[in-house]
């Protein structure tokens, strides 16, 4: 028997994510770092409100008060400062999250190493580089090296969360489809030195003079990103008298600020084609990368850790076959490709660096503006084909909402529980399931609610009840990750739901007299 359930490679916050998920469900987890410290600077500094549900899912919601930025819009201007596009974002979204969350990634990281150094089935060793992979039908069997020499790790799976450079994606001889979208932008992250009020907190400066990115760094921290133009290389660019030359127009200087990090990052849309071989997984940048326009690339690994966890806790349970494994990569590519695309499209407006075009693309876009008709982030995007029910909406992030139940109040994660989850305005779906479904579920650890303004659940802001007058649905059947499984019309039909899951993770049927 392997020593370990999961090995995972790399620890940022999606090793970190998927860590939790798993550990908290009881499954030996081992994480191994080649950096013996935590890496001490800015990278990421933005989350959805989905992502900020999985987060809340890793048990560190509590954290989020001094950690973001609650951002109001993304407006875009052109060199003269006319607006050309302005993104709203509520400050409720559908997951009961800001639909725009600003922070520092070395804060982020900091909350979820400690959660995962309180549960004891987490195991987390810094300073240890995987060096080789050997797979057998049982499992893989690491060799990690550290200062204390080289060791031998079994482990009944291995996820690669280690990076663009990933160690473990080259083991997996998958082939990357690499769109050839890609530019070089200095990431420069400041500290003022005293607070000032951003509004809106997110701006870009579409000028083809230099295209500039302004964005909140989280609490006191604030990011500007400058695009590398024509001509000019990236040593010249990549100084710090380059950095505060840059910064100067916005009266940034050392005696207002301080410059926390300056670095060319080159922008890039590509994925991993295969996310699976065997016993080896990859999520987060080992599996895709994408240009930060839409700021998504750590909310798609984050993404993956969700779907990723359930998976492989059903499969190392023994409730579901490896098969299910497949699903991982055919749910989550399509995402991955549609977020791609979304940034490469608003990339391809703000990268103008010739000015007839620039002029043009302003002259269009204010128009539009003038028009009255205001622009907003994309719609919630779907999975791909996997374990859903043949249903129109399934496979599209759940809601959540506010509910009392009993003496508690709170997120419906909060008070019911986190999960498999049957939800129905019409009554309490439990007593819609007997026999094999009955037992099914439970097996699972589902819960059931009747959630409704006047129900045992109540819904405090009418969520629910405008998620199911929008959609028809009588019941719903939420995934542990916050997606629709799938939906039916009315309430009697929980039972049919429950075994379209158990055919979607390849579980067959009980046979006849057994629960």
């Amino acid at each position: 028997m392997p020593a370990l359930d999961v090995a995972i490679v790399g620890w940022g916050p999606v090793g970190q994510t998927l860590a939790i998920l798993l550990g908290a469900r009881g499954w030996r987890v081992g994480a191994f770092e080649k950096r013996p410290d935590a890496y001490p600077l800015p990278r990421a500094v933005h989350f959805d409100h989905e992502v900020a549900r999985i987060l809340q899912a890793a048990g560190i919601a509590e954290g989020f008060a001094g950690l973001v930025e609650v951002a109001d819009a993304y407006e875009w201007r052109n060199a003269a400062g006319a607006t050309l596009l302005r993104f709203e974002t509520a400050p409720a979204g559908a997951s009961g999250w800001p639909e725009a969350s600003m922070f520092p990634q070395p804060e982020l990281e900091r909350l979820l190493d400690a959660r995962a150094r309180r549960l004891e089935t987490v195991d987390v060793r810094r300073g240890a580089e995987v060096v080789d992979l050997a797979e057998s039908p049982d499992g893989v069997t690491l060799t990690v090296a550290g200062n204390v020499g080289r060791r031998a790790v079994d482990a009944a799976f291995v996820v690669g969360c280690d990076g663009a450079r990933s160690f473990v994606r080259s083991r997996l001889g998958s082939t990357v489809t690499d769109l050839g979208f890609f530019f070089d932008w200095l990431i420069v992250d400041v500290r003022p030195h005293r607070p000032e009020r951003w509004s809106p907190l997110n701006v870009q400066i579409c000028d083809p003079a230099r295209p500039t990115t302004l964005v909140s760094g989280g609490p006191g921290r604030r990011r500007w990103e400058f695009m590398r133009l024509p001509g000019e290389s990236i040593e010249e660019l990549d100084t710090e008298a380059t950095a505060w030359r840059l910064l100067a127009p916005w009266h940034v200087t050392p005696a207002t600020a301080t410059l926390e990090r300056h670095t060319v990052y080159r922008f890039q849309a590509r994925w991993v084609d295969g996310w699976r071989r065997g016993r080896l997984l990859l999520a987060g940048d080992a599996a895709h990368q994408m240009p930060p326009f839409a700021g998504q690339g750590m909310c798609a690994g984050l993404r993956d850790a969700a779907n990723l966890a359930w998976k492989l806790d059903l499969v190392l349970a023994g409730r579901a076959p490896d098969a299910l494994l497949d699903t991982y990569a055919s749910e989550r590519i399509p995402h991955v490709r549609a977020m791609i695309d979304f940034s490469m499209a608003l990339g391809r407006v703000i990268c103008i660096a010739d000015p007839d075009e620039a002029a043009a693309r302003d002259r269009a876009m204010i128009d539009e503006a003038r028009s009255g008709r205001r622009s907003a982030p994309p719609p919630a995007i779907p999975c791909g084909p996997g374990a859903f029910a043949d249903d129109p909406h399934a496979g599209r992030p759940f809601v959540q909402g506010r509910v009392r139940s009993g003496g508690s109040e709170g997120l419906f994660d909060d008070v019911m529980g986190r999960g498999w989850a049957l939800l129905s305005p019409g009554g309490d779906p439990a007593r819609h399931l007997d026999g094999e479904p009955a037992a099914a579920f439970a097996a699972l650890g589902g819960v059931t609610a009747h959630v409704g303004p006047d129900a045992p659940v109540r819904d405090l802001d009418g969520v629910y009840a405008r998620w199911f007058a929008e959609t028809g649905a009588g019941i719903v059947l939420q995934r542990p990750d916050f997606h629709v499984f799938g939906t039916a019309a009315r309430i009697a039909e929980a039972g049919r739901l429950v075994a379209a899951l158990g055919r979607a993770l390849g579980v067959p049927p009980a046979p006849p007299g057994r629960t």
